[in-house]
């Protein structure tokens, strides 16, 4: 038997050992990212800042149709009152306001 014989074409013995310490190793990297994951998510809060609308109103148009909204999104510029929402501006020029909850 040669030398090469003798030691390279022996079959591996695989350590039961190694394919333990290895899944270990495995189990204990997956558990460390799954607990970080949850720590950073119950740490980091956004939230959106709250926005003070004002009193419900009911502005009562000309033509008999309401438009509910805020105090605060109606605005008077010269002589015309507006409703000025997040997207439009409407013009509420002669209704009513009236404070009312709705």
């Amino acid at each position: 038997m040669t030398r090469f014989e003798l030691h390279h074409m022996k079959p591996k013995k695989s350590s039961l050992y190694k394919w333990i310490a290895a899944f270990a190793f495995l189990l204990v990297c997956i558990g460390l990212m799954v607990g970080f994951s949850k720590y950073a998510q119950s740490t980091i809060k956004i939230e959106a800042p709250e926005i003070d609308h004002g009193r419900k109103v009911i502005v009562h148009l000309p033509n008999g149709k309401e438009v509910f909204t805020y105090e605060n999104l109606i605005v008077k510029e010269g002589d015309k009152l507006l409703y000025k929402g997040e997207r439009n501006t409407l013009d509420l020029t002669g209704g009513k306001v009236e404070y009312k909850e709705w």
